[in-house]
């Protein structure tokens, strides 16, 4: 690797570059800057260690962040947002580019990993008691004292989407709550999606890779990260490239050594891309990836709900995390791990027109009534798994595709949610399954229960990504050891949902950010 030609050290953030290479050194070299990546980077700053933190995207400050979602869609995702998983459809799969990964984007909620997926990982995939409910419960602890996680309080903040989808619950005598999340003075501008511009988010380009700069740690944005450095069985640093954020023009390379090792924290999507194309060649390596797909279902209402206005995400149900079924045109609960989690969305105009059936004055129509519009989604608690391998070009190339108990689960979730809908006084809802009217009325509920079972028929969405390095005790199943050691390789680590061993149920990124730092203490304690 190249030797140092200028002291870098000094920036804190390195940005764009063209001309000469970029190189430098530092103890441990973090890859991606979401919530494993700066999660782990905060714990090894704060044990002393020199670090450098490199993301694809840009730095973006709240002052910043796009006012529309299409200026979101260009500035903070990869590619105009153009990712997507392809099994006998095409799925657009949502995640970001930008320093702070995920959490500048998401709609900050904070959900703690269920005590199940903690005995599954120490029981099924042999993780011990490295992540037990202690441990991870310490962590999740520090995590809300940091970043402000607190109930999204009613009011102006939780808006009229969110109120009513409790209200709907609590008529059901269906468990609902409003969710928690990592805010401080939320203003209810419905804008998470797109960046909080009040700065009331605590996303960790605000909260903590500043006080990795402070401590003395590098982060270089605009950075796509080509491959690890491997020699002799050990990681000593990466090699990657700038990219324009606007332009995409290429600029100079970037080489950075780790004196200690390396953490891959890029996304259950790039993170296994990212060791492909170091060359490692591990069975498991693209495979068990996994996503919570889902969809929406709409409500039009005689009266304004103003869904942008309020918490973009505020109320949401776990009832049937544990499973779902329909019969008779009845909803109930199933023991199982088929299940859903029910939540409000709103949804920037841009996004809403993309959900709206037809095009013309029909769309226009659709979208004229949109202050009357309420959203609530399902999101599957899914049993299908896809990979994620390198594409001919180098894009990622994700296959993926629902079973039919999936789609069993999705299909009594939006039955459910309709429901819930005409019970609140809805006058239409819309579906969104091919197949079916472009609106139903309550008297056609039937249709959305006898739904087709075709996953060409559903307008998912996958978010919450998991695995394509996934941790574990068997060789053949697993990339990362319960040493928490990329297997065959020394001194490289992987901190990000890819690394998980199964889906949650259950939004990631507390998860995300616990199991990120229990490694990074592990690493700063000599592990």
């Amino acid at each position: 690797m190249a030797s140092a030609a200028r002291d870098w050290r000094q920036h804190g953030h390195i940005a764009f570059q063209a001309g000469d290479a970029v190189a430098l050194e530092a103890d441990y070299v973090v890859v991606g800057s979401g919530p494993g990546g700066s999660g782990a980077a905060l714990i090894l700053a704060r044990a002393g260690f020199d670090v450098c933190v490199v993301e694809a995207g840009p730095w973006r400050d709240p002052a910043d962040y796009p006012s529309s979602m299409l200026g979101a869609m260009r500035d903070m995702m990869p590619d105009w947002g153009a990712t997507v998983a392809v099994g006998d459809s095409i799925m657009p799969i949502v995640q970001a580019a930008v320093v702070g990964g995920g959490t500048v984007i998401n709609s900050a909620i904070m959900v703690r990993t269920p005590a199940d997926v903690l005995v599954d990982w120490r029981e099924r995939h042999g993780l011990g008691d490295l992540f037990d409910e202690r441990a991870m419960g310490d962590q999740h602890d520090a995590v809300d004292r940091e970043l402000a996680v607190q109930r999204t309080p009613e009011g102006t903040a939780f808006g009229a989407n969110n109120a009513m989808l409790i209200e709907a619950l609590q008529r059901r005598q269906l468990d609902g709550n409003a969710i928690l999340r990592n805010v401080q003075g939320c203003q209810g501008s419905g804008a998470c999606l797109q960046g909080c511009r009040s700065g009331a988010k605590q996303s960790t380009n605000l909260a903590w890779l500043p006080e990795v700069i402070d401590r003395g740690g590098t982060v270089i944005s605009c950075a796509r990260v080509d491959r690890v450095i491997i020699e002799r069985g050990a990681a000593l640093g990466i090699r990657g490239r700038f990219r324009h954020p606007r332009s995409r023009a290429l600029g100079a390379t970037v080489d950075v050594r780790a004196r200690r090792g390396v953490v891959i924290a890029a996304s259950a999507v790039q993170t296994p891309l990212i060791l492909q194309r170091s060359g490692l060649r591990l069975p498991a390596l693209g495979r068990h990836w996994r996503v919570h797909p889902g969809a929406a279902i709409v409500g039009v209402y005689d009266q304004p709900v103003d869904m942008m206005r309020g918490a973009t995400q505020g109320a949401a149900s776990v009832h049937f995390r544990g499973g779902i079924g329909l019969r008779d045109g009845k909803t109930y609960a199933e023991t199982g791990e088929n299940g859903i989690k029910i939540e409000s969305l709103s949804l920037p105009l841009e996004l809403l027109a993309g959900r709206a059936a037809g095009a013309g004055h029909a769309l226009i129509e659709r979208l004229a009534d949109a202050r009357h519009q309420a959203v609530w989604i399902s999101a599957v608690r899914a049993e299908a798994e896809g990979t994620c391998r390198l594409g001919l070009f180098g894009q990622p190339n994700v296959r993926y595709k629902p079973t039919q108990r999936d789609l069993r689960a999705l299909r009594a979730g939006s039955h459910l949610l309709a429901a819930l809908h005409f019970e609140s006084g809805a006058r239409v809802v819309r579906p969104g399954v091919f197949g079916l009217p472009a609106e139903i009325t309550p008297d056609q509920l039937h249709l959305l229960a006898d739904g087709p079972l075709d996953n060409r028929s559903w307008t998912w969405v996958l978010s919450h990504l998991f695995g394509g390095a996934v941790m574990g005790k068997d060789p053949q199943r697993s990339v990362v050891a319960p040493d928490l050691h990329v297997r065959g390789v020394r001194r490289l680590h992987v901190a990000c949902a890819a690394a998980l061993p199964t889906s949650l149920g259950v939004n990631p990124q507390h998860t995300i950010l616990a199991v990120a730092r229990i490694l990074a203490e592990r690493l700063a304690n000599g592990a």
